[in-house]
């Protein structure tokens, strides 16, 4: 092939595509040596390729199915002061209850108050374990935690009863500090000149609300939170001592989580002329209208629990790797990917017996893997062996594809005139579009759900299909046509 048809291939817009994509991924990836002069890269591992340790925690609840006689309000909180614990209507059949209960205790309980329990499911609502995922997830990302997962396990009757936490490269001690630390929480009040003085700790907080509307029904977002007496004597001392009765655009509240502001307000007016006289334990926070409003009280229920779960939480079990074990699974990877790739190299000799037609399949495959390396890079997914297996199954049907359009391309043994090829590759690439289509559905559920050591598996063989449809088959296509026709 001369230069002027080798140039005419890379300026084939499907052939510069793929080489721009993949130049951009060895970018991302930025292979390098490190200050130890070991191969490094932007590449995140998992708890299976590098040190790490994993702890699944089991949430103290449970969700209850009932009927009642009585007005759901009065019977949520007659429920709330005899079990001592929050009670929360999830529905208009069901309650979640924030405290470990049998159902034998409950159902005499319920039943005093003019209920019966008609279902029962240890755990929590698919909402309240939302709320422990955010809050252990800004607590691990407050503390500069890198490589850090936390995933709920979703029941098919949206009940959570566990949640799983993995912190690469931390060792089991580290992972139970940072999962059973608490943040420092305070509220502090603005005096002069921006000094701040301090006004109470997290632990005058009795209980958080969930984010809601005031007046209900408006766009406007807030959370509510409760004092204790102490906590409400010493907000109402501090805001009249430093007039924040009086003036109150002059003398905002600051609320601080390790030493960060996450709020920053002045009492309303109704507040300070409430405040003025008495103490008063029911609070509101406003943060806004419209969604804004909506993610920031969001936020700030988080940091108002100052890292303090809603439902208290047990060990329900842990593990962790080691530094060498991960370091032998990541090379046993790397093994197994350069093996898969040289043997589908010696199957596809095998089956054309020309070389011309290996080389572009294997270089295509291989260019399929480093785009999808890159993207993995770009958005620091995290490798593990799941992931591992997704990119070695992309490898066979990548090929599977390929081996595809070459057959249809060379249909009888000979080379097709150039409209004949245009035919037969659109016949190619539209049993290629179907076939990728089924693995896409098929792989569907397994990334949605809430099976986290298979998730990654069933991203990366997605991704692999599209990539192949999109970017690499339309280009083998122009490749392979090229090199046959000489």
């Amino acid at each position: 092939m001369n230069a002027k048809e080798m140039k005419a291939i890379l300026l084939d817009w499907r052939v510069a595509t793929l080489i721009i994509l993949v130049l951009l991924s060895v970018i991302a990836i930025y292979p390098h040596f490190d200050e130890n002069g070991n191969l490094a890269s932007n590449l995140q591992y998992g708890l299976d390729l590098q040190q790490g340790a994993w702890i699944q925690l089991e949430m103290k609840g449970e969700v209850v199915g009932y009927t009642t006689t009585q007005p759901v309000d009065i019977f949520v909180a007659n429920l709330t002061k005899q079990l001592g614990t929050e009670v929360v209507a999830v529905d208009e059949n069901h309650l979640e209850i924030r405290k470990s209960f049998s159902q034998a205790e409950l159902e005499p309980i319920v039943a005093a108050n003019g209920g019966t329990i008609t279902s029962y499911q240890p755990g929590v609502s698919k909402a309240t374990a939302d709320d422990v995922k955010l809050i252990l997830e800004n607590k691990i990302n407050t503390l500069g935690t890198k490589d850090a997962k936390v995933n709920t396990l979703t029941g098919l009757n949206n009940v959570d009863q566990f949640i799983r936490v993995e912190l690469a490269g931390v060792d089991m001690d580290q992972a139970q500090e940072i999962v059973g630390r608490q943040g420092k929480f305070e509220i502090r009040i603005v005096t002069v000149d921006n000094q701040t003085e301090h006004v109470l700790s997290g632990d005058s907080i009795t209980s958080v609300q969930t984010p809601s509307q005031s007046p209900a029904g408006s766009n406007n977002w807030g959370v509510g939170f409760t004092l204790s007496d102490d906590g409400a004597a010493a907000f109402q001392a501090a805001a009249v001592k430093y007039g924040a009765t009086v003036e109150p655009s002059k003398h905002n509240l600051v609320m601080i989580l390790d030493n960060q502001t996450v709020y920053s307000a002045p009492l309303s007016t109704d507040l300070a002329g409430t405040i003025q006289g008495t103490p008063v334990r029911q609070l509101y926070a406003s943060t806004g209208s419209g969604t804004y409003g909506m993610n920031q009280a969001t936020d700030l229920e988080i940091h108002l629990r100052a890292g303090a779960l809603p439902v208290d939480v047990g060990i329900a079990g842990s593990g962790g790797q080691s530094a060498p074990m991960g370091e032998r699974y990541k090379e046993m990877a790397l093994l197994a990917g350069l093996f898969a790739l040289v043997t589908v190299g010696f199957v596809i000799y095998y089956r054309y017996r020309e070389s011309s037609i290996v080389l572009p399949m294997v270089l295509i495959n291989m260019s399929e893997i480093v785009i999808l390396l890159g993207f993995i890079a770009l958005i620091r997914f995290q490798m593990d062996l799941p992931t591992i297996a997704g990119l070695i199954a992309v490898l066979g049907t990548g090929i599977d594809q390929l081996v595809v359009i070459t057959d249809e391309i060379l249909h009888e043994g000979k080379v097709p005139s150039p409209n004949l090829y245009l035919k037969r590759l659109s016949r190619a690439l539209s049993i290629i579009v179907i076939a990728a289509a089924t693995v896409v559905i098929a792989m569907l559920p397994l990334a949605v759900m809430d099976l986290s050591t298979l998730k990654g598996f069933a991203i990366i063989t997605i991704l692999g299909v599209l990539v192949g449809v999109i970017v690499t088959r339309p280009a083998y296509g122009k490749i392979i046509m090229a090199i046959l026709s000489k």
